[in-house]
């Protein structure tokens, strides 16, 4: 079929492309055969037309509460640009629902949080639109939700979203397309029928929302595991309770660094018991698998009309409520109706395949907070910290294809406080196991040295044998001014800056707020001052990193 010339060149892609580079080849293939065949084999017209320019000047409006959106709005931005589309993108907080009037085209890329709730950034304007009266007849959109469909209400906010702007008079351009976890292939062939559409735009509108067909990545595999090891990583005196957990399978487990493992954690006995008894009822199997920890205050406000009260809290647990309001007695069915199922909780995976004979491990701390001098802890980890060892235990495994290692030649700095240290420990062992060349700087910090340096012994090793190349801790509360992550990077900033210019990756892991903010203000001053830059430019700077995907994330 093909010459020997000719499939060695393709051979030689293939080897060396990207997963990215291939689905993009994928789709222009398949776009310049369909294009031929309608054109009755003439590629010399499927070549003009494939770089005419288009009229359409599409506005990209994107709601990110992790930075996902605002990654693929970028990509769709520069893409658009290529392909001479003149489009502009902007965070959905930056963007007036009433200019909606003025606009012939947007497109919205929205992701889900939570109990099916918008992003932070994007409430006040779903708010605002709902409630208008504004007609938007003359606009053309369409809606990429992006979620887990692990959880219960999949894109619920992009779901949302399409509906209202279609009650106001909106157009639908394309139907709502909801993307999973794994979204690069799903964002591809939707970035395709875009261009489709905009070429064929007043005569490809419908309002026809057509289902869109679930993608590989939402088949998620269920395991059934054992624990085989389960120690406290904290000494003697510590604030916290931090547990090393290893898992292991009869079934091959896959998995690589960057991913989480996830787990539906059930319900405590007693719980539910105590319940369904203030309701006068002796059977509570159907409160197993529902969530009655940590309530939203949407999820209150429903409960507040079931009981007829006013429940003040922001955020409770049911049986608390219970226990404080002595509500009305209802029907046991009532309330569950009410109650959503159980979502998985995800946690980082901090071992390697390659380097622990196929286990699983967690690096999982025990939440627990105060509410109203009682001291409660989460439902997930207080699961996983109470399981015993051999005890069975169900799980799936996450993939985080925007959390991967680079090429083994490329040096890497990694910034995990606290249990974000989790997946560079799969990176490091990772790296040692395969022998890569890039090197590897790792910034960790806690509370106290003595009491809470997670994998101490393991990560001096590294050290020892060169796998890791430089350390830097930072222990907040061993000194009277405390000492964070951000403030070591400003006290290296002239190296850090330096394997920034020499190519080195950077990736954070660990709570997003404040510790991610300010990890990134930080990176942000030292790029400023190192090169003499405004802050803007440096903030510019970084943002390229992101796009190029040189600074990665993890946060939650």
């Amino acid at each position: 079929m093909l010459s020997e010339t000719k499939l060695t060149l393709l051979q030689q892609f293939t080897k060396n492309a990207s997963k990215e580079e291939v689905i993009w080849a994928n789709g222009y293939f398949s776009g310049f055969l369909d294009a031929k065949e309608w054109l009755g084999g003439t590629s010399e017209i499927v070549e003009k037309n494939s770089t005419a320019q288009v009229a359409v000047k599409p506005l990209i409006v994107y709601g990110t509460e992790t930075g996902n959106s605002k990654k693929v709005a970028s990509g769709l931005l520069a893409s658009f640009k290529k392909n001479k589309i003149q489009a502009k993108a902007i965070e959905v907080s930056q963007y007036d629902a009433d200019k909606l009037q003025k606009e012939n085209v947007v497109l919205f890329i929205m992701s889900t949080q939570g109990e099916g709730e918008f992003p932070q950034n994007a409430v006040s304007f779903y708010e605002k639109l709902k409630s208008s009266t504004v007609h938007l007849n003359q606009l053309s959109y369409a809606v990429l939700g992006l979620g887990d469909s692990s959880y219960p209400l999949f894109c619920n906010a992009g779901i949302l979203l399409d509906e209202v702007l279609a009650e106001k008079g909106a157009k639908r351009l394309l139907p709502l397309v909801k993307a999973d976890v794994d979204f690069t292939e799903t964002v591809s062939i939707w970035e395709s029928d875009l261009q489709k559409a905009f070429q064929n735009l007043g005569s490809n509108v419908t309002n026809e929302v057509k289902p869109t067909p679930a993608t590989a990545s939402s088949q998620k595999k269920n395991y059934i595991g054992k624990i085989s090891h389960k120690v406290v990583l904290n000494d003697i005196g510590s604030n916290k309770e931090t547990y090393h957990i290893e898992i292991e399978s009869d079934e091959a487990i896959s998995y690589e660094p960057g991913d989480a493992l996830g787990i539906i954690p059930k319900n405590k006995i007693e719980e539910i018991q105590a319940i369904a008894a203030y309701f006068n009822e002796n059977n509570y199997s159907d409160l197993e698998d529902k969530n009655i920890r940590g309530l939203s205050k949407k999820s209150l406000e429903a409960f507040s009309k079931l009981f007829k009260i006013e429940i003040t809290e922001e955020k409770a647990n049911l049986l608390d409520v219970i226990q404080k309001y002595q509500p009305k007695k209802v029907k046991l069915e009532e309330l569950i109706a009410l109650l959503l199922p159980i979502s998985p909780r995800l946690y980082s995976i901090s071992s390697s395949s390659e380097a622990h004979d196929g286990q699983v491990h967690l690096t999982v701390n025990l939440n627990t907070f105060s509410v109203n001098g009682e001291i409660k802890k989460g439902l997930a980890s207080e699961f996983l910290a109470e399981l015993s060892q051999h005890s069975d235990v169900e799980f799936y495994i996450h993939k985080n294809q925007n959390f991967r290692l680079p090429s083994e030649d490329t040096d890497i700095i990694m910034i995990g406080p606290g249990t974000g240290i989790a997946p560079f420990r799969s990176f490091l062992a990772e790296r040692d196991v395969r022998g890569a060349e890039g090197k590897n700087w790792l910034f960790f910090g806690e509370q106290h040295f003595v009491h809470d340096f997670y994998y101490q012994t393991e990560i001096q090793e590294w050290l020892t044998t060169g796998v890791l190349t430089k350390l830097d801790t930072a222990f907040s509360r061993d000194q009277e001014q405390k000492i964070y992550v951000q403030d070591r990077i400003r006290e290296k900033g002239k190296e850090f800056n330096n394997w920034l210019e020499n190519g080195a990756s950077i990736y954070i892991c660990g709570q997003k707020n404040p510790m991610s903010q300010d990890v990134e203000n930080a990176i942000v001053a030292v790029i400023a001052k190192e090169r003499n830059v405004s802050e803007a430019e440096a903030k510019q700077i970084l943002e390229a990193l992101e796009n190029q995907g040189k600074y990665q994330k993890d946060v939650y």
